[in-house]
């Protein structure tokens, strides 16, 4: 039997923009949009990891109640939630396509401990680290 990862949910405050967001500005692909009366079950991947799907959840129900809901949103919006990492090759030209396709940085890429790195937020307020591993790292 194999076993794994395959979704990672991330809370969004709107699924459209969310995905808008994440194909064309990120490049992300569509997996799954199915529909379920109010409930939408909507899941990108990255191109280059098929089998890992990142799903766009907006809380509420059937999971939670308005009040969580809210609070989560809330959360989300003030980038409380743990950044998510994306992996680059080249953190500086990545940052200059992202920046170009309006993809808004909250850090510049900075190099540290033989890394590059740069800070960015979706538009729900997720944040993201994109990091370019040391030379001859793997």
């Amino acid at each position: 039997m194999n076993q794994g990862v395959n979704v990672v949910g991330l809370y969004v405050d709107n699924q459209d923009e969310a995905l808008t967001f994440y194909v064309d500005k990120l490049g992300f692909k569509v997996h799954t949009d199915v529909r379920n009366g109010p409930y939408r079950w909507l899941t990108v991947q990255h191109p280059d990891q098929p089998s890992f799907q990142l799903g766009l959840f907006v809380p509420g129900s059937p999971i939670h109640d308005e009040a969580t809901a809210q609070t989560l949103r809330a959360m989300v919006a003030k980038g409380a939630m743990p950044s998510l990492v994306l992996s680059v090759d080249d953190c500086r030209a990545t940052y200059a396509k992202l920046k170009a396709c309006g993809v808004e940085f909250t850090q510049e890429p900075v190099e540290r401990f033989g890394s590059v790195d740069a800070g960015f937020r979706d538009p729900a307020g997720n944040g993201w680290k994109m990091i370019q591993a040391p030379a001859g790292a793997k």
